[in-house]
């Protein structure tokens, strides 16, 4: 995965020197994101064996969010505040529905019903429910008639404070819930140094920050072309692309039965984007982008994520999964991201 990683970046690269189509650039550019999205997953996988589940899950998730904030801050100095706003919606679709539904399915189509640690799971659904309460908040207060009508970005940038603070103090929770979880078993050969891990880590990230603005630069000319509307490409693509670590690191963990990591790296994803990345580009937004970003959603995403977070907790809240579950999950993703493929088309 390395040799590809490394590949992607310099033919990415050279694509862009050479003035190639915005098409094969952008193309490129995401199949390179989720190459270094893998490295870190094979970083972490490796860290995961001297740490507890919760743990590896925090820091997976963290760093496996990073392409998803360099291309974030890339669009917001680009004006693209819409595909901002509908790419973190979409991470945590992506992640509470389609990653952790085809997780499910794969497992339980190998391993029959799965089991899991209820309780740092319980958790992590409750925290995202009353995250996507707190989103909803200003959607509602800023309509016509509502008492914030006018004043969309104040309230927004309050509780994007609120949810920062919440986010900070669940840190130290998460990770006391992870003591006596025992570290991933993993064989001694296949071990590797810490500083090895530490370094593919670090260089992966440097990688996808380069990438992720090249990525950002052909976006909009490649979604004129294709004709794609910004809602479509925001909501799926370029969240599928941000969080390539958990659609294949999850997948790959539930498949081989460590239903514990699987679960806690998908749901803290989905739960790191809605209390800390989204409340990060808000704050962000007031000093990088021509238009301040806010949480003000339209009803159909509001809709969306208030459904997605009763469903997960609902079928989480048991401590076990099955293919039918994962199947669920995966149909209400399919229907919400069909809801925005006929948005208005972007133009040059």
């Amino acid at each position: 995965m390395l040799g590809v990683a490394v590949a992607g970046v310099v033919l990415t690269l050279a694509l862009k020197l050479t003035g190639a189509s915005d098409v094969a650039v952008f193309v490129l550019a995401a199949v390179t994101l989720a190459a270094l999205a893998a490295l870190v997953g094979e970083g972490t996988d490796q860290l995961g064996s001297r740490f507890g589940p919760a743990t590896t899950g925090i820091l997976q998730s963290a760093l496996g969010n990073l392409p998803e904030l360099f291309i974030s801050l890339f669009a917001l100095r680009e004006g693209l505040v819409v595909l901002v706003q509908t790419a973190l919606v979409g991470s945590i679709l992506g992640n509470s529905l389609l990653v952790l539904g085809l997780a499910f399915f794969a497992g339980g189509l190998k391993h029959g019903q799965q089991t899991f640690n209820a309780a740092p799971v319980r958790m992590i659904a409750i925290m995202l429910v009353l995250a996507v309460a707190a989103l909803a908040i200003p959607t509602i207060s800023t309509a016509p008639g509502g008492p914030d009508q006018g004043h969309a970005v104040e309230i927004s940038v309050f509780v994007s404070l609120v949810l920062l603070v919440i986010f900070a103090a669940s840190i130290p929770y998460s990770l006391g819930g992870g003591k006596g979880a025992s570290s991933l078993e993993m064989a001694p050969e296949h071990v590797w140094p810490l500083r090895l891990s530490v370094g593919l880590l670090a260089g992966a990230a440097v990688g996808a920050a380069f990438v992720s603005d090249w990525f950002v630069e052909a976006l909009r000319p490649a979604m004129a072309t294709l004709g794609l509307s910004e809602a479509f490409v925001g909501l799926v693509i370029v969240a599928l692309a941000g969080n390539a670590v958990e659609n294949v690191v999850g997948i790959q963990q539930a498949m081989r039965n460590r239903s514990d990591l699987a679960i806690s790296l998908i749901q803290n994803s989905s739960l790191q984007v809605a209390i800390a990345l989204t409340p990060v580009l808000v704050l962000a937004s007031l000093f990088i982008s021509p238009v301040p970003m806010t949480l003000v959603l339209t009803p159909t995403l509001l809709a969306g994520l208030a459904l997605t977070a009763v469903l997960g907790a609902l079928i989480v809240f048991d401590g076990e999964s099955t293919w039918l579950e994962g199947l669920m999950l995966l149909g209400l993703y399919l229907i919400i991201a069909a809801s925005v493929w006929y948005g208005p088309r972007v133009s040059l």
